[in-house]
């Protein structure tokens, strides 16, 4: 029996202190491995270069096959921990509820990235630092007045996190050596940039969206505040957002900073591990969560419940989601099989806005929804519970964001998150290339047929038009 060890991972021992091991058998040799069972907080598991060590006669060794790593863990993490059976968030061990009533985004995007909350003297200096860098440089600000008049603030904002890159050659590992963001000064300084130009970026974008001019950011005012500020600023001598909007933004920032190994914070661990510079690595993470699989949940959620339309019109829909004639956003989530704590903040709070911007009209249909879905043995037993993207956009709305604002309020704090991911991938001992393998199921090997021999294969090449392009093509052109 051959048995498979790795001293520096923690493996499991029982109450007897026996080492617990999965006993493997290879029924193509006979052979048998003890593969050890190790232990985390998020429950027991296995290494897979232990199962690569289990060859065939040739050599060959055995790979784990896992589409949408349903059940492969890719890396090791202090930052966010989440018990998807209790409904526990935390954020570097202090619960998400805490975080939401004592604390502050900023505060929280230090303890991301950081590891432990900031002393006065630390918050104070952090939160200089970042309101140093939120003016953008005037070329940035000619690039997004730019942008074509309808374009997407999501794909403005993509765009111009890109661009920051060409203009910090000095902090770009291609240019200025791979090993750039070891110097703590350096990466500290991109972290300070990148917390402080997100939310100009994003304002900006906005104002472009509405056709008016930009404004610059206010250095006397919180973090939050200020991109508020840059939002809705006109032609006042001063101008300060409502302070429990602002509040209500900010608990939002904090419930959206961090969660774990998402898509797109698996994509920024994935970027970096290429070497190139963290302005690419958040434009790319940004663009993973502009899918509408990932970032655009609560819009789904706001249109699923304009769809109903009436709470008497609930009853109707129940039965037609039972029976796959329609789906229920805002409910079930791959880590959650209970209430996801954020949800219960965001509907708290949701209240707090009504207060001041008025009631939104759709709260109503959620409220009775969630009443209703809760208490159905079909939503029951599939555990299907309400989550963070129920009544943000809800949220949202009531305080006159526009749908396509949704996502850039969603990117501008998990930014935060990004960057402690980031930072803990630079400094993890295990920071090899991503290189995932694939299992190639296409053709074997052949030789290249002439093009006068070749068959036409049955490919559809066909794109779509626009009724520009087929007016045009309907006329009559001759080439002289």
């Amino acid at each position: 029996m051959e048995r498979i060890t790795d001293l520096n991972q923690q493996i499991i021992t029982n109450e007897t202190g026996e080492k617990e091991y999965y006993t493997v058998t290879d029924n193509r040799n006979g052979k048998t491995y003890e593969v050890p069972i190790r232990n985390s907080r998020e429950g027991r598991y296995i290494m897979a270069k232990d199962i690569g060590k289990i060859k065939d006669a040739e050599g060959n060794v055995l790979r784990v096959y896992d589409p949408g790593y349903m059940n492969t863990i890719v890396n090791t993490s202090r930052i966010c921990y989440i018990d998807g059976d209790l409904g526990v968030l935390e954020y570097r061990g202090i619960p998400i509820e805490q975080l939401a009533e004592k604390s502050t985004f900023l505060e929280v995007a230090y303890l991301l990235i950081y590891g432990e909350l900031p002393t006065k003297t630390q918050f104070e200096e952090f939160n200089q630092r970042i309101s140093g860098h939120t003016f953008l440089h005037t070329d940035v600000l000619q690039m997004m007045k730019h942008f074509r008049y309808d374009a997407h603030p999501m794909g403005m904002l993509i765009s111009t996190i890109a661009a920051l890159s060409t203009f910090r050659p000095g902090s770009n590992p291609a240019l200025a050596g791979q090993d750039i963001y070891k110097d703590l000064k350096i990466r500290n300084k991109q972290i300070y940039r990148i917390l402080g130009q997100v939310p100009t970026i994003a304002a900006n974008a906005y104002r472009s969206r509405i056709g008016r001019n930009f404004n610059n950011p206010s250095s006397d005012l919180p973090y939050v505040d200020n991109f508020l500020y840059m939002m809705d600023k006109l032609n006042e001598n001063k101008y300060s957002p409502h302070p429990k909007l602002a509040k209500a933004l900010d608990i939002l920032f904090i419930l959206h900073a961090e969660h774990e190994m998402n898509c797109s914070t698996a994509f920024v661990r994935h970027l970096a591990s290429s070497g190139v510079d963290v302005y690419s690595c958040i434009a790319g993470s940004a663009a993973a969560l502009y899918g509408p699989k990932h970032g655009g949940a609560n819009e789904a959620v706001l249109r699923m419940l304009e769809q109903i339309g009436d709470v008497k019109n609930i009853p109707s829909f129940i039965d037609k989601v039972k029976n796959r004639k329609a789906l229920l956003f805002g409910f079930g989530h791959r880590v959650y099989k209970n209430y996801d704590p954020r949800a219960k903040i965001v509907k708290k709070t949701a209240y707090e806005v009504f207060e001041i911007c008025g009631k939104e009209p759709l709260i109503e249909i959620a409220i009775e929804l969630e009443k209703i879905a809760l208490e159905d043995e079909f939503f029951i037993k599939r555990k299907l519970y309400p989550n963070v993207d129920f009544y943000s956009g809800v949220i949202y709305r009531a305080m006159g964001f526009p749908t396509d604002m949704f996502p850039v309020l969603f990117t501008i704090p998990r930014v935060a998150g990004w960057l402690a991911h980031w930072v803990e991938y630079l400094d993890d001992k295990e920071n090899n290339i991503v290189r995932p393998r694939q299992n190639y199921v296409g053709y074997a090997k052949r030789d290249y047929v002439p093009m006068e021999q070749r068959q036409e294969a049955k490919f559809n090449l066909e794109s779509s038009k626009s009724s520009t392009s087929k007016r045009r093509e309907a006329g009559t052109s001759v080439v002289l």
